[in-house]
């Protein structure tokens, strides 16, 4: 009798972790889209030309470090910084994005990293820059915003 009952709360027991360890997953899943719904976000508004819409996933004081270290805080600001930049030195230019990691710190926040690629014509040169941005990103009411932005363009040995 003790090693069925032994047994069926057992089983019970590894039914609820499997449960639970299945709805973090879901929950996990749908974060995961909607933070890289958030990149894509970027892309888009940065291919538009349109530094609102590249500024649309942070959060209203979000903090951007661009990759020659100078900081811009504010999704304003950012929006204004960057459409100074699409009407004028990266007026032609494609940016891809694709999501290397993301990492849950909490159900709340995630650090996610990024590679960029940047092609940009200037003086009838076209270059491409890559660069690795660093993300954290934190849930507020069911919605992720950047809540800061590192951007470290990547080092080719010799250059």
């Amino acid at each position: 009798m003790y090693s069925k009952i032994t047994n069926v709360v057992l089983i019970l027991m590894f039914a609820v972790i499997s449960f639970h360890a299945q709805e973090k997953a879901k929950g996990n899943d749908k974060d995961e889209t909607m933070i890289r719904a958030n990149v894509e976000q970027m892309a888009k508004g940065w291919n538009a030309k349109s530094g609102a819409e590249f500024a649309k996933p942070f959060a209203e004081d979000a903090d951007y470090v661009i990759v020659n270290g100078m900081q811009i805080k504010g999704r304003a600001a950012i929006a204004e910084g960057h459409q100074g930049i699409f009407d004028t030195i990266y007026k032609i230019s494609t940016l891809t994005l694709s999501v290397e990691q993301i990492r849950f710190l909490r159900p709340d926040v995630a650090v996610v990293h990024v590679r960029a690629a940047l092609n940009f014509t200037r003086e009838n040169s076209t270059r491409t820059n890559n660069a690795r941005i660093t993300l954290v990103m934190t849930k507020n009411k069911d919605k992720w915003e950047i809540a800061a932005f590192q951007n470290t363009q990547i080092q080719t040995p010799g250059s």
